[in-house]
């Protein structure tokens, strides 16, 4: 009987350490419930439905744009037409007539018989003086070089002062055929640019792909109008081709009410003062219709 005793603690042990363990899970748990976040309220609200008699929200009025303002539009060449072939029927010659507007709202070209081929006479001397402008300025010529007279570059002309082994200034010789159309400095011209060869590329480059200057020696008004609007938009030498004159029936025009055009007219059966005639009717007839428009 000496265990009862014994037993009787060990029993109350087992029941403290059990009410201790039962004690601290209750702990446990009752700390994790604590730690827990409320559940969130979940709410709905609803609005109230407006009274039968409530307006509707007014609707904005629709903001009318500005209409756009119309494109030019380039007057009709029709009466110009009808002039310059009135004048043509009645002068007896074959005539090609080209323009290049350069200004006015929507600068515009117009050609009659531009396309046909004709005798280019002193035409090439300007194509010699762009070109010759066009190295001046690219710094591969120099304006105050010399340039030696040859015994075939000779053709009578206004001067008569060349001989063997006499030599000019390329300024002199671009004054002697720009401003008096003399032959020999205009032939002393192409050889310094390259010979026909050079110069013709040139020239096509600038758009005159039907002419044949110098050798041939055939061009047609579209070809010259090209080759002058290039000169007056700085393609062709720029500021030094500007300095020397205008081949004879072909010219840019400036003082225009629209701006600057170039007007190449050519005739071939009508010589003289017969062809100056017609030449001085088209250009009056094109200055009145740009004057026009």
């Amino acid at each position: 009987m000496r265990y009862w005793p014994l037993m009787v603690r060990a029993a109350g042990l087992a029941v403290f350490v059990a009410a201790a363990m039962l004690f601290s899970v209750a702990w446990m748990l009752a700390d994790v419930r604590a730690s827990e976040p409320p559940a969130p309220r979940i709410g709905v609200a609803v609005s109230n439905p407006p009274a039968a008699d409530t307006p509707a929200p007014p609707v904005p009025e629709a903001t009318a744009l500005p209409a756009p303002a119309p494109l030019p539009v380039h007057a009709s060449f029709e009466a110009l037409a009808q002039t310059v072939n009135a004048i043509i029927a009645g002068s007896g010659a074959d005539v090609g007539v080209s323009l290049i507007e350069l200004g006015g709202p929507v600068p515009s070209a117009w050609s009659d018989g531009g396309s046909t081929q004709v005798d280019a006479a002193s035409t090439y001397k300007l194509v010699a003086l762009m070109d010759e402008a066009n190295l001046i300025s690219a710094g591969r010529q120099n304006p105050k070089g010399s340039v030696c007279f040859q015994d075939d570059d000779y053709e009578d002309g206004w001067y008569d002062d060349y001989a063997s082994g006499s030599c000019y200034m390329r300024n002199d010789l671009a004054q002697r055929a720009g401003l008096f159309s003399d032959n020999t400095a205009g032939h002393m011209l192409v050889r310094d640019v390259g010979g026909s060869v050079s110069l013709n590329a040139f020239a096509a480059g600038l758009g005159a792909r039907r002419s044949s200057f110098f050798d041939k020696n055939t061009t047609c008004a579209d070809d010259l109008a090209q080759l002058l609007a290039a000169e007056a938009q700085g393609r062709a030498g720029g500021a030094a081709a500007q300095s020397y004159a205008v081949v004879d029936d072909a010219a840019l025009v400036t003082g225009g009410k629209n701006g600057a055009y170039v007007l190449a007219v050519t005739t071939d059966g009508a010589g003289g003062d017969a062809g100056w005639s017609i030449i001085a009717q088209v250009a009056a007839a094109v200055w009145q219709y740009e004057t026009a428009r």
